[in-house]
């Protein structure tokens, strides 16, 4: 089979599609990922034929946003990645199409999966690598700001959802989605982050039931693998001055503040300052250096990336902004966490982490060198934080969660047998 992928967002949003990618093409079939051009070298190194949908340029644009994490004004600035390049796009992959052996896999936010299907009659799947994003009028998801409880009569739940995509999705995210069907000759979609953000063969969410319980109104079609841990194609190894620190001393804390952000002069400021509290090391993650301070105390380094399944395990805590993929990897890890979330689907992650006992959430506004002292020592040194973080990671399946996907993509084509989602 002929398969594109489609994946639009950051490293955290890639690179589960370049693993699937990777393990279709050793299946023998003929997988090409479409993404933004910063990607390209991680698709080769797996040996993924590439295309780029949007400019490396433009991507460092993005990062440099003020609003690019803000809880709600976020949405206008996904709006913006979604429209750049997309009638481009639209010709890009239609080109690529082999009639009658042509399947497409798109991420949540590559709305011209759905819309290139629904054209060419295609199979389809959309993948989602968090929970959030799957609407329910049972257990809402956790965002930015209030949201009915569960006990919340369900048509308060509906009408929550009605205000959210009346409001906030259709004048961004809506608005984009429906020009760019217009332009295609396809009949504009209302309320596309419900129903028809899942209107496809199969829906996938790479992650596993006891993170995120099923609730009975997501997609019948939907199967859940798991979390798919994959960080680095292989070879990719700690690099060696970062080896060389932690071998050096006491295991440090490492923080994050994601791959989507290059505005983190705060929060590293702040983390350096909690390490001086705490007398802890620490590993500062980020590839643009004017986001940390300059020259960094004793007993901090700072590296442009690491894969977080070598570092995490050599960790005593880690403080994050909730990403899907790094809170997967942290729980992996068995690594107690702080998370400071800001935007998308963080919020609903640190919860979903803090009520597995394996750490602390703390508001951009708490976060500050006193507050994330405190939370550290408190991770550090709970039995209770070490004894649910060794039993939770004890449940991640590493390296299935790709393998099953796979299984199921390509049993709507006959390539496979459909995994049974993990339970």
């Amino acid at each position: 089979m002929k398969i594109l992928i489609v994946a639009a967002g950051s490293h955290g949003d890639v690179l589960p599609f370049i693993a699937l990618g990777a393990e279709l093409r050793r299946r023998g079939h003929d997988p090409h990922l479409f993404a933004v051009a910063v990607f390209e070298e991680l698709a080769r190194q797996a040996g993924l034929p590439f295309t780029a949908l949007g400019t490396a340029a433009f991507y460092e644009t993005l990062l440099r946003h003020p609003d690019l994490n803000h809880p709600i004004r976020s949405l206008g600035i996904m709006a913006r990645a979604m429209d750049h390049g997309g009638t481009e796009a639209w010709g890009t992959l239609t080109a690529t199409i082999a009639p009658g052996r042509t399947l497409i896999v798109g991420s949540t936010l590559a709305f011209i999966t759905r819309s290139l299907a629904e054209r060419h009659g295609l199979p389809v799947v959309t993948v989602h690598l968090a929970p959030s994003v799957l609407r329910t009028t049972h257990t809402l998801p956790r965002h930015g700001g209030p949201v009915p409880g569960p006990t919340a009569p369900r048509w308060v739940k509906r009408l929550f959802w009605r205000l959210v995509d009346g409001l906030i999705v259709a004048p961004t995210l809506g608005k984009v989605i429906n020009r760019h069907r217009r332009a295609v000759g396809l009949a504009p979609v209302r309320r596309p982050m419900a129903t028809w953000l899942n209107q496809a063969d199969l829906v996938i969410g790479l992650f596993p039931e006891w993170f995120a319980p099923r609730q009975p109104d997501w997609p019948a079609t939907l199967a859940l693998p798991g979390f798919p841990l994959y960080d680095a194609p292989p070879g990719v190894d700690l690099p060696p001055a970062l080896q060389e620190f932690l071998a050096a001393g006491e295991p440090p804390v490492a923080f994050t503040s994601g791959t989507a952000t290059a505005l983190a002069l705060d929060f590293f400021t702040t983390s350096i300052a909690a390490c001086g509290l705490t007398g802890r090391r620490g590993v500062l993650l980020t590839r643009h250096a004017d986001q940390v301070p300059a020259p960094l105390p004793p007993g901090l380094i700072r590296v442009d990336y690491a894969p977080f399944s070598q570092l995490l395990p050599r960790c005593a805590a880690f403080v994050h902004h909730g990403g899907i993929g790094t809170t997967s990897q942290a729980l992996a890890a068995g690594v107690p966490q702080v998370i400071r979330p800001m935007a998308h689907d963080q919020f609903d992650n640190a919860a979903r982490a803090t009520a597995l006992g394996v750490g602390l959430s703390l508001s951009t506004r708490r976060y500050r060198p006193a507050a994330v002292a405190g939370a550290l020592r408190h991770v550090t040194t709970d039995p209770g934080v070490k004894r649910r973080c060794a039993e939770v990671a004890a449940l991640v399946s590493a390296g299935g969660a790709i393998s099953e996907a796979c299984d199921s993509i390509l049993a709507l084509v006959g390539g496979g047998e459909p995994a049974v989602p993990a339970r």
